[in-house]
């Protein structure tokens, strides 16, 4: 059955896969971002857990009201654990040095990884995209990841307010 599935997965989510893959490794460096930039990863992973939610339930308020749920939890644990730590305003506040994590790269995989499962679970069985409990969960998981990254930024950008 792994082996049908995999067959039946087009070659663009291979490429998604190794493309994810090597920004995450990317990311797991520390490295100095322009502000400007800081948010174009984050921005992505946001819209990609959102179409996520779109392309399979439409704009189904219970799956909506979800993702922003978890999108919004998401955002106030971020902001509260303060992830990440140790980084540093450069150049009068035009950019970043931010210290290397792996957890990117975990939060891409389990975007990637929950995206293909509910592919494949409609798939195979298309009348789980009725179902509110279904529908409910998959669009909280998805603003939830899609929040973990937009806090990230949030907490990035406020390490170039002055500390007082």
């Amino acid at each position: 059955m792994l082996l049908e599935i995999l067959k039946r997965t087009p070659p663009w989510v291979f490429a998604l896969f190794f493309l994810l893959l090597a920004l995450g490794y990317g990311q797991s460096r520390t490295r100095v971002v322009a502000r400007r930039n800081v948010a174009l990863l984050p921005a992505a992973m946001l819209l990609l857990s959102c179409y996520g939610v779109i392309s399979v339930f439409g704009a189904a308020p219970l799956a909506i009201a979800s993702w922003l749920a978890g999108a919004a939890i998401a955002v106030w644990l971020g902001i509260d654990f303060g992830f990440p730590r140790g980084v540093s305003c450069q150049n009068e506040g035009n950019s970043f040095s931010i210290p290397g994590s792996w957890l990117p790269l975990v939060l891409m995989m389990v975007i990637f990884f929950t995206r293909y499962t509910v592919a494949v679970l409609l798939a195979r069985q298309p009348s789980l995209a009725e179902t509110p409990e279904f529908a409910g969960l998959t669009s909280y998981g998805y603003g939830f990841l899609g929040g973990l990254f937009l806090s990230r930024v949030l907490v990035i950008w406020r390490s170039a307010r002055p500390r007082g």
